[in-house]
């Protein structure tokens, strides 16, 4: 197996990220439920910059921004997959890039969110780790 098959396969599996991260945030999410910290983020209200917003706009402008950065990510590995079949050597550096901001996003998920994206993260690293050694 080369490192173009193992890039496919951390695209894959980003995508997959990227879309569980999507559909978890589609609405006004909490682990806990509706609470008194939800309830004070959607009513707080405050002008920044022209516009009216509040907290819970602000959280969730952040977790659509991180799926769009997750699926612009799985396009790049997929890409990159393609520029390994004949360039393999130029791309192991881009690989090294991904592999340690996934594995400190995945140590980010481990102490501040909850396993679920951890273990994402944690799956994502191994692959790009054997993307990385399959690139010679």
């Amino acid at each position: 197996m080369t490192a173009t098959f193992w890039l496919r396969i951390s695209s894959i599996i980003t995508l997959l990220f990227a879309v569980g991260h999507t559909l978890g945030g589609r609405k006004s999410w909490s682990p806990m439920g509706e609470n008194a910290v939800l309830s004070a983020m959607r009513d707080i209200h405050f002008q920044t910059m022209g516009v009216n917003r509040s907290y819970l706009d602000f959280y969730t402008a952040f977790g659509w921004s991180l799926s769009v950065a997750q699926l612009m990510l799985a396009v790049l590995l997929w890409q990159l997959a393609s520029l390994a079949r004949t360039n393999v050597t130029a791309v192991k550096p881009m690989i090294a890039v991904v592999a340690v901001a996934m594995a400190v996003t995945g140590v980010i998920a481990w102490q501040l969110l909850f396993p679920l994206p951890a273990l994402f993260s944690l799956v994502l690293v191994a692959s790009l780790v054997v993307a990385f050694t399959k690139a010679r």
